[in-house]
């Protein structure tokens, strides 16, 4: 596989995952919050969008330097879900896959942000995490992309199957596909209203 991306609310399980992943097919892992730190100039009307955009042309410049350097099974993931659309047409030609994690049961992931933000600190928003994964999981699956449910299944079981997928899975190079409408995604640019 050329690249497998991993989308998903918050508290899901895409970290964890991930590192499972990356080091089971000896890939590379790239997180969009691995980017520098960077000040916004007081010229930017949009700070958020101008941050937001500026992490994801990074992303996407690291994840080429990768596979023009021969590396494969890039994983990547943490970039704002909006950017789950442009997916399948950047990377339209390639091998890759998406592994879209949802919970049917949002109690479990309430229950991961807890025990996550208890232990290891990181984004706690109780208010919200439920109503992220609902949007996330009732969006039609895009191009290469792959549904995984979380609900009831330990870590091992979700790599598993993660791995069941992925080596059973076969890339279509050629699809038709227009972007999706932006209202079903969401986005932590508070100025684009998708949340």
């Amino acid at each position: 596989m050329d690249f497998i991306f991993l989308i998903g609310p918050s508290a899901v399980g895409k970290t964890t995952l991930a590192k499972e992943l990356y080091q089971h097919y000896n890939g590379v892992y790239l997180e969009q919050n691995m980017v520098p730190e960077f000040m916004i100039p007081e010229t930017v009307e949009d700070g958020g969008i101008y941050e937001e955009q500026l992490c994801w042309e990074n992303v996407l410049l690291q994840l080429e330097f990768f596979y023009k350097n021969g590396h494969r099974n890039i994983v990547a993931l943490d970039f704002d879900d909006i950017r789950a659309r442009e997916l399948p047409l950047l990377f339209k030609g390639y091998r890759f896959i998406i592994l879209k994690l949802i919970s049917s049961n949002p109690e479990q992931i309430r229950q991961q942000m807890i025990h996550r933000h208890t232990h290891e600190g990181g984004l706690f928003a109780l208010d919200s995490v439920e109503r992220y994964n609902e949007v996330i999981m009732r969006r039609k699956l895009l191009p290469n992309e792959v549904q995984i449910d979380v609900a009831g299944k330990s870590k091992e079981e979700v790599f598993q199957e993660a791995v069941y997928i992925i080596d059973h899975f076969t890339s279509k190079l050629e699809y038709p596909y227009e972007l999706d409408d932006e209202h079903h995604y969401l986005s932590w640019v508070q100025s684009r209203n998708l949340h």
